[in-house]
């Protein structure tokens, strides 16, 4: 009987098959590095806001503590927004013509709220509180990066599972001191792990269950 392929045929073959297995490692990481960009985490992506806020000059510049304006972040799982009164306690004295503050003042004169882009989030399915953090001697700066140097706010980290993960796997390598959390200048001395050590005892931060689902995911 005459032979139907050409032996040739044998090399296409397995040729074809190095090439899918190729073509599905290459899909694998190509999809796992988009997970991770910034198209999908929104790292250093700036979000447009109705006023163009700049919390260099705020917080870096007038030195405004983060607490003026995000009043319930040591004792709610929001840190909460600033309200129109707050902006309007300097703002109704100064730079009161501004035309990129107008947005402030309709807001005063109507009563209808600023309406701010949420800059960093986790989605709803995660649990989240921010006093929890706070009081156990988690930095500001920690998630959020230096605030401070930022003219226009933009997302620091990831807020992704495993960047959390990191953190509750080895808190000694990130708290600090209660009194430092809201130092933005603050960093980390060269016995960060034996203080951090020492600031996981005497904040009761249950590293053995931190890892736990339901700490997270409830």
């Amino acid at each position: 009987m005459a032979q139907i392929f050409h032996p040739s045929m044998n090399t296409i073959a397995k040729a074809s098959i190095f090439g899918f297995l190729f073509f599905i490692a290459a899909a694998a990481w190509i999809g796992a590095e988009l997970v991770r960009s910034p198209y999908n985490t929104q790292v250093r992506v700036i979000r447009q806001q109705p006023v163009p806020f700049s919390h260099e000059h705020h917080v870096s510049g007038l030195g405004i503590d983060c607490r003026y304006c995000h009043t319930t972040v040591t004792e709610s799982s929001f840190a909460g927004m600033p309200t129109t009164k707050t902006c309007m306690t300097c703002h109704s004295k100064m730079w009161t013509n501004a035309a990129m503050l107008e947005p402030i003042r309709e807001s005063w004169r109507t009563g209808v709220a600023v309406q701010w882009q949420r800059v960093n989030f986790v989605p709803r399915y995660v649990y989240f509180n921010h006093s929890i953090h706070v009081n156990k001697g988690v930095g500001c700066s920690t998630c959020h990066g230096r605030v401070d140097q930022m003219p226009l706010t933009w997302r620091a980290a990831s807020l992704r599972m495993e960047w959390c993960v990191d953190c509750h796997r080895q808190p000694e390598r990130y708290v600090r001191p209660r009194e430092k959390v809201f130092d933005m200048t603050w960093t980390a001395p060269a016995n960060q792990l034996a203080l951090g050590r020492e600031l996981v005892k005497q904040y009761d931060i249950p590293v053995s269950r931190m890892t736990d689902c339901y700490v997270c995911h409830r």
